[in-house]
């Protein structure tokens, strides 16, 4: 009974108050944020580096381009598709010295890319946000056919879902 009583009796310390711990965690995000900027923008550890495109950074002197268009390719997308075929056509920017090598190999790029473009799902050959990647995708299988030293870029230049 006794430790009942003394339970409920009040001692008159006041509470502590929560605004300390809450101005020391404001101040913690303020200096992470801030770290995190200066750090992000290359205040602190050097210049901010530079986004790395997916084209090859191989880049032909002015006056020496060479390309190879590539005969249109007609796929088929299958029953399930509300497009019933997908038009791709496109040139190969490639070395001047190997444009007589990539021309006798087309036979296989086109397989290559017919191959690759039948296994995509037309939902992502409707997206305009897949292009870059699709691009990229079909260039690096043109790169293993026709070798990554001959072929700089692929440029497309008809695709259409139809």
């Amino acid at each position: 009974m006794a430790d009942a009583t003394a339970d409920d009796v009040d001692t008159g310390t006041p509470k502590k108050s929560a605004k300390p711990l809450l101005a020391g965690l404001a101040g913690a995000a303020i200096l992470g944020a801030g770290g995190f900027y200066a750090t992000y923008s290359g205040l602190v550890l050097g210049p901010k580096p530079v986004a790395v495109d997916s084209a090859p950074s191989k880049t032909a002197p002015s006056g020496q381009v060479a390309f190879v268009t590539l005969p249109p390719l007609t796929i088929s997308l299958g029953k399930a598709a509300s497009a019933r075929h997908l038009r791709f056509s496109g040139s190969l920017d490639v070395l001047p010295e190997a444009e007589e090598e990539v021309n006798t190999l087309t036979p296989r790029i086109l397989d290559a890319l017919n191959t690759y473009l039948r296994a995509v799902s037309e939902a992502e050959l409707e997206d305009p946000a897949s292009m870059n990647r699709l691009r990229a995708q079909m260039l690096r299988r043109v790169q293993v056919v026709a070798g990554e030293e001959n072929v700089r870029d692929l440029l497309i230049t008809e695709f259409i879902l139809k």
